[in-house]
Order: C-alpha cells, then structure tokens, then sequence
C-alpha cells in the first residue's frame, strides 16, 4: 500500500489507517455492541492488507479500544506491527460521565494510562482529542505534549478537531505535527481553511469518517438507519434523521456510476475522494470484521479522474448533501 510523508513527524504512513472508535463497543461514543477477537482479528488483517498505521482514543468504550489495539499488537511480530496513534485530552469518571481535561499534569497522566492499556513502550503519534474552551491557555497543554516528546514517552504530536485559531496558538509553542479533522463527501468544512493551514505549516493531516460514518458505505439504507441500537451514537445524530439522511443516501446511490467504472465499491470511491483533496496525507478508516479490511488495497490505490470528480462534485451539488465548500469551485486541486 503506497504511503506519504505525514507532515514534520519523520513517519511515512499508509493512505489509509485502521479506526478502532468501533472497537471500544457501546457506550456515550459507542458503535454498539462489538466482539473482541473480531476486533483483533480485523486489525491483523488490515496490517496483512499493507496498513501501518492504528488509530484510537483512550475515550473510546472508556479505554477499551486501545486495550484491544495493544491486545493486536502484541499478537504480532516486532517486524510487522503498526504505528500506534491515539489521544488525550477526554476523561471519564467512576460513573462513566466524559469530561475535558487538558491540564499539563493530567495529559501526562494521560499519556501514562495510555502506555499501559496499548502494552507499548512509546506512542507513535499522541493527539489532543478536542478543545476545552473552559481550560487552561492551550500555550500551556501544548508545552506539556511537547515535553512528552522530549522524554521519549511520544514520538510526534497533534491535535484533532483544532480550528485555525487555536493552531496558530499551538505553533508558536512548537510545531503542530498533525491535524485530524472530519472530512469526507458530506463533511467539507476543512478544506475551507485547516488543509491550507496545515500546508503552509508542514502539518500532516489524517482525517476520520472519510465514508460519513457509514453512510457512504454504498451499504447503508433507511432500515438499516431503523435498526440501530441504542448503543450506537449514530441513532442520535442529525445526519441519519430526515431530511438530513434523504439527501445523504441520495448521494450515496450517485456514487454508483463512478464505482461502476473502476470495478470497485461505493465506499472506495468516497475514501479516495478524501485522499485526492490535496494536503490529506491519509484516510482513518474503521472495520469491525477482517472482511470489512479486504478491498482496502484496491482502494488505496484507486485514483479518480478529472471527470469522476467533476461527477462527483455535481451530485454534492445536486444532492444538496452535507455542508462545506461548494466543490464545484472551491476544491483545489
């Protein structure tokens, strides 16, 4: 699988990556109800594709997910085992109520509980998962992930769901090395200013539900929508309620034509859209079976053509799917 240079972190990674947010099951930012050992299996398999790079979070099913991830890891030789990312920054308590912390000391506490749940001796890349507008001067978090750095603990850091501003704010502390934002057909937004940011800052970028949390799949319908359990957030957001969904699962069904052509599924059309959009350095995208990881090669090395992406940027338009730049116009090329 081809890989890239992710920004300033001296990393070459994949262009797409294993998203373990399933992994950590039900819960406040669950998926619902999830096995174990397919979870294992399914990031064996995905390594077995060419991927080299895992992706979670310690608020995923509450440290569960990277619980799982180490479980992975470890199974596999020294050799042939990914590169790790997660966060900090998202903490629970007793009762299970989240919270945002990003005091210095408490991301190093962080990091620490995250070592030993992922079974690692360092993190490849440690991210701050959200901002906390209620919390100390980012200044001062940001100091603290750095000093990560410099004992060795992380390799490189980053941050996720981080608007320009706040980034600025970051980089004159110290490089940013990684931006994880939202993007994908429906979800645009990041293309308007972060990706250019991040290019004039040699600042990677790994974005997450390149495939609308499903609903670009080509799978999804609306009794699947129906069918989702409490446990799974998506039963709660907006994007799967009408009107919403009707414009989202229209877009989906004109997607069809452009997989048709290659001879691949909906759901690699709308990934590799996400890493044709210049800056992206790679696509997280999850599994909760080793059959879910199988077209992944294929994916990773389709490439849309001009008029592919003219299609699909007519469908945007004409779907009305979705919110961002009009990307008839304003994606760059």
């Amino acid at each position: 699988m081809r890989t890239r240079p992710l920004g300033n972190t001296g990393m070459d990674i994949t262009v797409i990556g294993f998203g373990s947010w399933a992994v950590g099951g039900p819960g406040l930012m669950g998926w619902g109800s999830q096995s174990d050992d397919e979870s294992v299996a399914a990031i064996r398999r995905a390594v077995e594709n060419g991927v080299n790079w895992v992706d979670t979070a310690a608020v995923y099913g509450f440290g569960h997910s990277e619980e799982v991830v180490g479980r992975a890891v470890a199974a596999l030789p020294p050799a042939d085992r990914p590169l790790v990312f997660t966060k900090c920054g998202l903490v629970w308590d007793d009762n299970g109520d989240e919270s945002n912390d990003l005091d210095p000391d408490s991301i190093k506490r962080q990091c620490d509980a995250s070592l030993r749940r992922l079974g690692v001796d360092h993190i490849d890349l440690f991210q701050i998962h959200d901002p906390h507008p209620g919390g100390p001067p980012i200044e001062d978090s940001w100091g603290a992930m750095l000093e990560l750095v410099a004992e060795g603990k992380v390799r490189a850091v980053g941050v996720s769901n981080f608007d320009v501003e706040l980034m600025d704010r970051c980089a004159a502390v110290g490089p940013v090395g990684t931006l994880q934002p939202p993007l994908s057909l429906i979800r645009r937004e990041a293309t308007a200013d972060l990706l250019p940011w991040c290019a004039d800052h040699d600042t990677g970028v790994i974005v997450y539900s390149p495939l609308g949390s499903g609903l670009l799949s080509g799978t999804f319908t609306r009794k699947r929508v129906e069918g989702l359990s409490d446990g799974d957030w998506r039963s709660r957001a907006s994007a799967f309620k009408p009107p919403a969904l009707d414009r989202n699962l229209a877009l989906q069904d004109a997607l069809r034509p452009v997989a048709a052509r290659h001879g691949v599924s909906v759901g690699a059309v709308a990934i590799a859209w996400t890493v044709t959009v210049p800056v992206v350095t790679g696509a997280i995208v999850g599994a909760r079976t080793p059959a879910q990881t199988e077209g992944w090669p294929e994916t990773a090395e389709l490439v849309l053509t001009p008029d592919d992406l003219a299609e699909l940027a007519s469908a945007v338009a004409k779907t009305g799917a979705g919110s961002g730049p009009d990307i008839t116009t304003d994606r760059s090329q």
